[in-house]
C-alpha cells in the first residue's frame, strides 16, 4: 500500500504491492483500528458537554460586600433584593391589584430611594404614565385589534448633558395569570433598577439622557410600550432602545433582534459587551414566526420608527409563563451576567456620539459569538463576498493540493471520488431525514409522543443516532456503487476527495442562502472555513500522501468545527423541545424534533463521516449506533423515562400546560331579554399529548370539540370564550356542561342609539359597562358589513370561525377606566332596513379569581395531575343581537 516514502513494499508472502491502488483497507497503512469509530463518537459527546457547559456557564454574583471594592460595579445582590419583592406580589395580570397598585408603588418608592442617595450632579425625573389608547396588530396571521385603558408605566429618566435625545431601557413588571414572572420580566426590571441606582451615582453626566420604562401591560400585549412610544412626552426623544425580556427562565440573555438595518447598534454591542451571545441566526427564526411569542421590540421598531436591541433568557423554557417562573429558580449570577453586559452597553451608548447622529436604514449586519469567547460582526455585503470566497476557496484548494500530489496525473479520479463525497451527503442527508421522520411517525402512532420532552438525551438516540447510521451507511453503499476498486488513489487521498465533496455541499448550501437574502449561511461557512484552514494546512506541509499527520490536521481544526456545531445543538433544542410544549395538537412534535436532530447530526458529523473508511472495519461503529438507537427507542416507548413530563420533586419541573375556563353564558335576544343561559367547561389543548389527559380530568363526564358543540349552530364564534384569539382558534378546545360559575360582575353591552344615515348606511352606538379584562367580537349579520369603527383610527381584517366572519378587539383596563363608548357605521344590501344588523359577543376573562372558584371548579382542578400545571379562570360570555 501507498507509503509516504513512495517505496514498494513486501507483503507477508512476499507479494509486491503497487503503491497507487488501494488492494484493501485492512492492509493499508492509512487504516485506523475500528476503535476510533466507537472512539470518534465518545470525542463529539465530549465536546457536546463541553459546549453545553459553556452555554449555561454564569458569572459569580457580586455582593453587597464588593461595594468598597467595586463602586461602579453592577450587584446582583441588590437587584435580587428587588426581584424577590416583585415576585413576592405573586402573579401581575394587567389589571389586578398586584400589578396596578403594589408594583408601581414599589417601582415609584426604590426609585424615589435612588433619587435621594444619587449623586449631586446628577438628575433623575420621574413620572407615572396612565394612558389609554390601541391599534391593530397582525399575529400568526390573524389580525386583531388591541385596545388599553388606564394601564400604567412607571418611567425614570437620569439626564444627560444633550437633552434632546434618549437611550430608551425597556421591561415590564406585569405577568400573565398564575405566574409570579420572575424572569418574565422581573429580572429585567430588577437590572434596570440596579443600572440606575449605579449609573446615578457616578459623578459624570452621560452625554445623553436614559430613559428608564417599566411597563405594565406587555402580556396583553405590547399596550403599555405602544402607549409609551405613541404618546408619552419623552418618547421623541428616545434614539434608541434595549429591550429586555425573556422566553424561558434565568440562564443567558441573547442578543436575538437588532436593528432594523442600523449595523451602529451591534458595533456598540461590540464594544461594551463583556459576556458576548448573539445570534443573527436566531434573528431570522423568531422574525419568521415559527416561535409563537412576540416583544416589545416590535411596537417600538414599527410604531416609533426606533431602532434597537432586543435581549431575552430562553433556558428552561418549562418554566415559561408558569407558576414555576418563580425567583426560587433564579440564581444571583443570572442578574450579574445580564446586569454587567447590559450597564457596559448603556453606558457605551448613552455616551456615544453615534447616539446624537441621525441613522438612515442601511443594511442587515451579520453577528455571531463562539461559545462566548468572541464576537465577530460585519456587514450583509461583506457576508456576501466572504461566503462566496470560502465556498470557491474550498472546492479549489483541496483539488488543486490533491492534483499536486499525484503530480497532476489523477484529476478525473479526484474529481469523481469528489463528487462520490457530495452525493453521498447529499442522499445521507435525505435518507436521514426520512428515517427519523418515520421513527417520529411510529413513535406518535404508538402514543408515545415528546418521549424526550424531559429526558433530552433520548434524542441523541431515538433521532441523532439513527441519522448518523443512516449517513454512515449511504457513504458505505455510494462507495460501493459509484467508487472503483481499481482507483489509482491511496486511501488517505481517496477520504481527503471524499471530504471534499462534503464541502461542496455545504458551500452549494451556503451560496443558495446567500443568494437568497438570508444572513443565517453564515452558520455554514464557519463550517467550510474551518475546512479550508486544514486543507490549506495540509497542502503547504505538503502531508497529503502522508500516513496520518493530513489527518491529525484535519481533526484538530474538527474540534473546532464540532465545538461550533453543538453550540447550535443546544441552542436548537434549549429554545424548541420546551416550545412543543405549548404548540397545540395539530402538529406531530417529533416530527419538529426529529428534523432538527437530524439536521444538527449532519452539521455536527458531516466530515467526520467520511474518515469511516479509515476505520480496518466498520462493524464496530454500526453495531454501536445501531445498539444506542434500540435502547433508547426501548426507553422512550416502554419506560418512565420516556414520560413526557415531571412535577417539582426534583426542583426541574417539565409540565403539561392547561388552561381550563370556567364559563357562564347568557344569550340575549333583539329586544334585550334573555333568551338562554348555559354554563360548562373550555379546556385548551396545548400539546400532543393534552387530549388524554383533558379526557381524564373531565371524567365522568364526556368532552365535545370546541367547533363541535350544539352553540356552533346558531351563535357568534359558538360563544366560546375567546380571551386570545390567536392561540384559542389555532388550537384544538374542548367543552362539557357543568353547573355555573360564581361571577358577580361583567363587562356588559347596551345599545344606547342606533340611526339611520340613508337609506343602506346606519349607526350603532353601543356602551361598554365594567372594569374588567374582556374580548369584544363584532359579527356583521349576513347582508351588513362594517364600515367604519371609532374603537382605533384603522379598521381591521375580520377573522372567519366556524364559517363566520367578525372583528376581534382585545380590552385591557388598568386603573378603573370607566365606561366605553363605541360608535359602528354599518352598511346593509336591503334599502331602508329595520332589523337586526350585528351580532355581539363580549367576553369578561377573571383569571386570578381562585378564591372565588365555585366547587364544581376546585374539584376539577383537584383531578388535574402534579406534572400538569393550570391557568385556571372564570369567564361570563354575554352575547347579544343590535
Amino acid at each position: 500500500m501507498f507509503q509516504s516514502s513512495n517505496t514498494n513494499r513486501k507483503g507477508v508472502k512476499g507479494k509486491i504491492l503497487d503503491p497507487d491502488i488501494d488492494y484493501s483497507k485492512v492492509k493499508s497503512v492509512h487504516s485506523i483500528s475500528s476503535w476510533w469509530g466507537i472512539g470518534g463518537i465518545f470525542i463529539i459527546l465530549f465536546i457536546g458537554n463541553l459546549t453545553s457547559y459553556t452555554n449555561s456557564h454564569l458569572p459569580d454574583a457580586l455582593r453587597n460586600a464588593h461595594l468598597a471594592k467595586y463602586p461602579n460595579a453592577f450587584i446582583a445582590e441588590r437587584a435580587y433584593k428587588d426581584l424577590k419583592i416583585l415576585n413576592d406580589f405573586g402573579p401581575k395580570p394587567t389589571g389586578s391589584y398586584a400589578n396596578e397598585v403594589l408594583a408601581v408603588d414599589f417601582l415609584l418608592r426604590e426609585i424615589s430611594y435612588i433619587d435621594q442617595l444619587k449623586n449631586k450632579n446628577q438628575e433623575i425625573i420621574v413620572d407615572k404614565q396612565i394612558v389609554s389608547g390601541g391599534y391593530v396588530g397582525v399575529y400568526m396571521n390573524k389580525s386583531a385589534t388591541s385596545v388599553y385603558r388606564n394601564v400604567q408605566n412607571v418611567i425614570a429618566k437620569l439626564v444627560g448633558k444633550h437633552k434632546e435625545h434618549a437611550l430608551l431601557l425597556n421591561c415590564h413588571f406585569d405577568s400573565v395569570a398564575t405566574s409570579p414572572g420572575a424572569s418574565d420580566d422581573l429580572s429585567g426590571c430588577a437590572v434596570m433598577l440596579e443600572i440606575l441606582r449605579v449609573m446615578s451615582r457616578q459623578s459624570d453626566i452621560n452625554q445623553y439622557s436614559i430613559i428608564f420604562l417599566f411597563n405594565g401591560a406587555e402580556e396583553t400585549p405590547l399596550q403599555a410600550s405602544h402607549g409609551f412610544i405613541s404618546s408619552h412626552r419623552w418618547a421623541k426623544e428616545v434614539r434608541a432602545f434595549l429591550n429586555l425580556e425573556s422566553a424561558g427562565s434565568g440562564g443567558k440573555e441573547m442578543l436575538f433582534q437588532s436593528g432594523p438595518k442600523n449595523p451602529w447598534l451591534i458595533e456598540m454591542y461590540a464594544k461594551a459587551i463583556k459576556y458576548p451571545y448573539a445570534q443573527a441566526a436566531a434573528e431570522e427564526v423568531f422574525q419568521s414566526g415559527v416561535i409563537p411569542s412576540d416583544t416589545d421590540f416590535r411596537v417600538f421598531r414599527d410604531v416609533g420608527r426606533v431602532p434597537g436591541m432586543d435581549f431575552a433568557y430562553t433556558a428552561n423554557g418549562y418554566r415559561y409563563h408558569t407558576k414555576y417562573d418563580s425567583v426560587e429558580y433564579i440564581p444571583m449570577s443570572v442578574l450579574q451576567r445580564t446586569g454587567d453586559n447590559i450597564l457596559s452597553l448603556t453606558n457605551t451608548i448613552a455616551n456615544s456620539d453615534r447616539l446624537g447622529t441621525e441613522h438612515k436604514m442601511t443594511e442587515h449586519t451579520v453577528y455571531f459569538d463562539f461559545l462566548g469567547v468572541f464576537f465577530v460582526h460585519y456587514s450583509a455585503d461583506v457576508a456576501f463576498m466572504i461566503n462566496l470566497s470560502v465556498v470557491l476557496l474550498s472546492i479549489i484548494i483541496p483539488f488543486l493540493s490533491l492534483a499536486r500530489s499525484t503530480s497532476g496525473t489523477h484529476g478525473r479520479q479526484i474529481r469523481s471520488e469528489t463528487m462520490i463525497g457530495f452525493v453521498a451527503t447529499f442522499l445521507g442527508a435525505g435518507v436521514s431525514g426520512i428515517v427519523c421522520f418515520l421513527i417520529g411517525y411510529q413513535l406518535d402512532l404508538i402514543g408515545r409522543p415528546m418521549s424526550w420532552y424531559s429526558s433530552t438525551n433520548l434524542v441523541l438516540g431515538i433521532y441523532c443516532c439513527p441519522a448518523l447510521l443512516c449517513q454512515c451507511l449511504v457513504h458505505m453503499l455510494c462507495s460501493k456503487v459509484f467508487g472503483s476498486k481499481t482507483t489509482p488513489l491511496s486511501l488517505a487521498l481517496k477520504v481527503q476527495a471524499r471530504l471534499s465533496g462534503v464541502n461542496l455541499f455545504w458551500g452549494m448550501l451556503t451560496l443558495g442562502i446567500t443568494f437568497t437574502g438570508y444572513r443565517v449561511a453564515y452558520i455554514f461557512m464557519i463550517l467550510i472555513f474551518f475546512s479550508l484552514l486544514s486543507n490549506t494546512l495540509i497542502s503547504m506541509f505538503a502531508v497529503q500522501n502522508s500516513v496520518h499527520k493530513w489527518l491529525y490536521i484535519h481533526l484538530v481544526f474538527q474540534i473546532f468545527a464540532i465545538l461550533w456545531s453543538t453550540q447550535f445543538y443546544h441552542m436548537m433544542m434549549n429554545m424548541f423541545i420546551p416550545i412543543t410544549g405549548r404548540i397545540g395538537a395539530s402538529i406531530n412534535p417529533d416530527l419538529i424534533i426529529g428534523v432538527i436532530a437530524t439536521f444538527l447530526t449532519l452539521l455536527t458529523c458531516s466530515y467526520m463521516t467520511p474518515l469511516l473508511f479509515l476505520l480496518k472495519k466498520t462493524d464496530k461503529l454500526i453495531g454501536e449506533l445501531v445498539a444506542i438507537t434500540v435502547i433508547a427507542l426501548l426507553l422512550a416507548s416502554w419506560t418512565h423515562v420516556g414520560f413526557p413530563y415531571r412535577d417539582d420533586s426534583l426542583k426541574a419541573p417539565t409540565v403539561q400546560r392547561h388552561y381550563i375556563t370556567h364559563t357562564l353564558r347568557t344569550f340575549h335576544d333583539y329586544n334585550g331579554g334573555i333568551r338562554h343561559t348555559d354554563s360548562g367547561f373550555l379546556l385548551q389543548e396545548l400539546d400532543r399529548n393534552a387530549g388524554k389527559t383533558i379526557e381524564g380530568i373531565a371524567i365522568p363526564d364526556t368532552i365535545t370539540r370546541m367547533r363541535e358543540i350544539p352553540a356552533c349552530e346558531n351563535e357568534l364564534f359558538c360563544a366560546i370564550p375567546f380571551y386570545s384569539i390567536w392561540h384559542q382558534v389555532l388550537f384544538e378546545n374542548y367543552w362539557f356542561p357543568a353547573p355555573p360559575p360564581l361571577v358577580h360582575s361583567s363587562v356588559k353591552c347596551a345599545l344606547r342609539s342606533k340611526d339611520k344615515l340613508s337609506e343602506h348606511d346606519h349607526s350603532m352606538q353601543l356602551t361598554l359597562t365594567g372594569d374588567h379584562q374582556c374580548a369584544l367580537i363584532i359579527g356583521p349579520k349576513a347582508g351588513t358589513t362594517l364600515q367604519k369603527w371609532d374603537i382605533v383610527d384603522e379598521l381591521a381584517d375580520p377573522i372567519e370561525f366556524n364559517g363566520q366572519r367578525g372583528y376581534f378587539v382585545l380590552i385591557s383596563s388598568g386603573a378603573n377606566p370607566g365606561p366605553m363608548n363605541i360608535t359602528l357605521n354599518l352598511k346593509h344590501e336591503i334599502p331602508n332596513y329595520d332589523g337586526p344588523l350585528v351580532d355581539i359577543m363580549v367576553t369578561t376573562t377573571f383569571w386570578e379569581h381562585q378564591k372565588h372558584h365555585a366547587p364544581v371548579f376546585n374539584k376539577l382542578l383537584a383531578r388535574v395531575p402534579t406534572w400538569a400545571h393550570v391557568v385556571p379562570s372564570v369567564a361570563a360570555v354575554n352575547s347579544y343581537i343590535f
